[in-house]
């Protein structure tokens, strides 16, 4: 099993250490999924930023979310999360508004369409994720997730 992202990169010399393996690895797994995800919502016009914050504000519906506090969710980091929210706001997917009791606060609510929208994805989304990952068992599932999460604490 050893030496396959070696191959797929067309790599002749070993790599320099097995984190530097391991990182890259990651990064290329990564990648993958992430362009299962693209094309999977190319035909709907989302970006999978944009639909990650359709799903965080689905999951905080009906108050909606500081729009930093949506920033902060984000899977992936994205520095420009208003023109993300823009974009949205634009097509009718989310609507802004002040808080009344701060005004300095901007919370983001999905609207109807959006809902709409995002519940429609559910569907292909779990399927394309089944196709990507349905080769696994649970348990090495449940295993890669620990080692994830295990990978990102630095513990």
């Amino acid at each position: 099993m050893s030496g396959n992202l070696q191959k797929e990169l067309k790599q002749r010399k070993p790599f320099s250490s097995l984190e530097h393996e391991v990182v890259l690895n990651i990064m290329r797994t990564a990648g993958a999924m992430r362009q299962g995800t693209t094309e999977a919502l190319k035909p709907y016009d989302l970006t999978p930023p944009q639909f990650n914050v359709l799903r965080i504000l689905r999951g905080a519906e009906p108050e909606g979310l500081p729009c930093s506090d949506v920033g902060d969710r984000l899977v992936s980091k994205d520095p420009d999360v208003t023109r993300l929210l823009d974009r949205l706001e634009k097509r009718g997917l989310i609507e802004r508004g002040r808080s009344a009791t701060d005004r300095r606060v901007v919370t983001a609510t999905i609207t109807t369409k959006g809902i709409d929208l995002v519940n429609e994805l559910d569907a292909p989304i779990t399927e394309l994720h089944a196709s990507q990952l349905g080769h696994m068992k649970k348990k090495e599932l449940k295993k890669l997730v620990t080692l994830l999460e295990k990978a990102r604490s630095q513990e």
